[in-house]
């Protein structure tokens, strides 16, 4: 292995040294805690620790960086005190997830790093999301992320090197090509003979670097963040290096010829790098020992706090209270002065409204700058804001909703535009698995709003047509929002952007340009959680959202000897189910309209919940009324007869007889 040292001064290279010694040291430690069962789980990275400090050692503090799991040096060189990774590695309460995840899976604001999800892929448009941040910020900071070999195949990795390509942001792609995905050999993995080649296709510079030597590292990585703090662009560094142990450590080598693992342990970082520091007379035996027992001090002493800390004690309501950041809605009354609109017309002023207010909320989506989205949401926007602020995407749905992250990580405000609600299912994984669960996991929010135009009722068939919120009703960590109306929609629109949690903000498009309604102008607000009753009657509980308002109001109208209490939900995460049950105690039946289908829908939790708390009041079976059982069709004939439309009338002309 041939070294240059390129002028660096002597103590960098020292420096290089001691950062690479001690996490394989922590690492020969966790392994015999692991045999020990002290720890659950170990993902090693001995070998490769050249690639962590090199890397880390070549950033300013103030820049972010995202590791995986095999990037302890990362952790070690942003100094994190030992006690506190002892600690989150067995489920302590000084370590950074509250002993709600594992490992390396955390992040932590105060030293600029942002833990990795099992998903791998996302975090890589995170690292855009924050790399775009500082660019808007106008800050000369550049955003490091790793990945694997294995993890190049995910379509994340290609939506965010392709997104950081078209906007030029400065993200730094480190990827550890380490030989294997698991057991996987590269072979399996792709057919070009670089990793590095990849970049070639989206027009990034690429580089190969080799990854065992901490020298080529740290002078390759430092010469490029310099350039890219001064000329913005997305940078792809393939490091050769090779896993020494197993993807985990039940995992073993078995499937490595002995060769190869003999052929790589002859290029070890540590031992190669001493040797040459030994040649060079900047290191000698005496210096060596004093830094292994320094280091060794160091673990043992904070290996005895973390061990001597008290296991967690449950507190049942800190799990459910840290799901979500804590959001104190702040009323803004509406006023009195008000204009006819419709419901495309409400969300576009509002939304207009908040960009105003929020100078740190970002648009993004397919088409919403110049032609202003499909739907016209914001015409006129890039005239208002600049492009900077309302940005068109390329189709690559998952990698912006993780760009969305990273915007807020890095103090910023995001709204993503889905083309249609059908579409989210190309972002699903970051939205569930990411912006859901990111504040339980380790306090940081997710600021993040989606615009979710749903529904059918228009023709457009199976793709796009769907009105999915039960999708989302059921993951914790997110709130769901569907207005049916223009005044409640501007309104709510506003507190969703305010709110610092991630929300779903459906809007039906078959009411975007038939419902009108005066609506106030100005900035307001509405809160989550509070039900509209539209009507009041003692004969029976209506419940729905969205488009099922207008078709429950169209029935009551045509029948008006029937007296009912109409509930339009408005949010459905927060659930107003108080509303519910009062209303059910008043008239005894309940039936519930969704436009979704019946099975899983948020009509049958609903109906288990009045069932479970209300059960005495009924006087008669509660009833759901919801689209069937198939895709929703394109036919005219076809689709009415998915609808529940007319078949809520014969239903609760059923339920009023019982």
């Amino acid at each position: 292995m041939q070294y240059q040292k390129k002028g660096i001064a002597k103590a960098t290279l020292l420096s290089l040294y001691h950062g690479m010694l001690k996490p394989r040291m922590i690492e020969e430690k966790m392994l015999i805690l692991l045999r020990q069962g002290k720890i659950s789980k170990w993902f090693s990275g001995i070998g490769q620790e050249a690639i962590s400090v090199g890397v880390t050692t070549a950033l300013t503090e103030e820049e972010y960086i995202l590791p995986m799991h095999r990037n302890l040096g990362v952790f070690t060189t942003r100094k994190i005190p030992l006690n506190r990774l002892f600690a989150q590695w067995q489920g302590k309460s000084s370590g950074f997830t509250n002993g709600r995840d594992r490992s390396f899976h955390f992040g932590t604001q105060e030293y600029k790093i942002v833990g990795m999800i099992s998903h791998l892929g996302p975090q890589l448009g995170v690292a855009d999301g924050i790399a775009l941040a500082e660019v808007l910020k106008k800050e000369k900071r550049v955003t490091a992320v790793f990945t694997g070999e294995g993890a190049t195949s995910e379509g994340d990795f290609h939506e965010a090197l392709n997104v950081a390509a078209v906007w030029d942001l400065p993200v730094l792609f480190c990827v550890e090509n380490n030989g294997y995905g698991l057991s996987t050999p590269t072979s399996e993995q792709y057919r070009c003979e670089h990793i590095a080649d990849k970049g070639k296709g989206y027009g990034m510079e690429s580089h190969i670097v080799d990854g065992n030597n901490v020298l080529e590292v740290y002078s390759t990585v430092n010469a490029l963040c310099k350039s890219m703090r001064e000329n913005p662009r997305p940078v792809l560094v393939e490091f050769k290096t090779f896993r020494m142990r197993g993807h985990e450590e039940a995992s073993g080598t078995k499937y490595v010829p002995q060769e190869l693992m003999d052929a790589w342990a002859a290029k070890d970082p540590i031992a190669n790098y001493e040797s040459f520091l030994i040649t060079e007379k900047f290191l000698d035996q005496e210096e060596i020992t004093s830094y292994k027992n320094q280091i060794g001090t160091e673990i043992n002493e904070n290996l005895q706090l973390a061990f001597s800390e008290n296991e967690i004690n449950l507190d049942k309501s800190k799990e459910l209270e840290e799901v979500f950041k804590s959001f104190e809605y702040q009323e803004v009354k509406f006023s009195e002065v008000t204009k006819n609109v419709r419901l495309v017309d409400a969300i576009s002023d509002g939304l207009k409204l908040s960009m105003e207010k929020h100078g740190n909320l970002v648009i993004m989506g397919q088409d919403v700058a110049d032609y202003g989205g499909v739907f016209k949401i914001t015409e006129g926007f890039v005239e208002a804001f600049g492009k900077e602020r309302v940005r068109n995407t390329p189709i690559c749905e998952s990698a912006i909703v993780s760009a969305a992250m990273g915007l807020s990580i890095n103090g910023m405000k995001a709204l993503v535009e889905m083309q249609f609600a059908d579409f989210v299912s190309s972002g699903f994984n970051p939205i569930v698995n990411y912006l859901a669960k990111v504040h339980y996991r380790w306090n940081e929010n997710a600021d993040v709003v989606v615009r979710m135009p749903c529904g059918a009722g228009v023709g457009a068939g199976p793709f796009h047509s769907q009105t999915n919120e039960a999708w989302f009703t059921k993951t914790p960590g997110l709130k769901v929002v569907y207005p049916a109306f223009p005044m409640d929609a501007k309104g709510l629109l506003a507190t969703a952007i305010n709110d610092p949690n991630p929300v779903l903000f459906f809007e039906h498009k078959a009411l975007y340009r038939s419902v009108y309604q005066e609506v106030p102008e100005g900035y307001y607000t509405l809160p989550f959680g509070k039900a509209s009753l539209l009507t009041e009657g003692e004969h029976v509980s209506i419940v729905s959202y969205g488009a099922g308002v207008h078709w429950a109001l169209e029935t009551l109208e045509k029948y008006s000897d029937i007296q009912a209490d109409l509930l339009d939900l408005r949010t459905l995460q927060p659930l107003d189910i108080e509303a519910i049950y009062a209303s059910v105690r008043k008239t005894g039946k309940l039936i519930i309209l969704q436009e979704d289908s019946l099975f899983g829908g948020v009509a049958s939790d609903i109906a288990a919940l009045v069932m479970e708390n209300c059960f005495e009041y009924l006087d008669a079976p509660v009833k759901r009324v919801a689209s069937i059982e198939t895709p929703i069709p394109f036919a005219k004939k076809l689709e009415a007869n998915y609808l529940p439309k007319d078949r809520f009338i014969k239903d609760l002309m059923a339920l009023l007889a019982y």
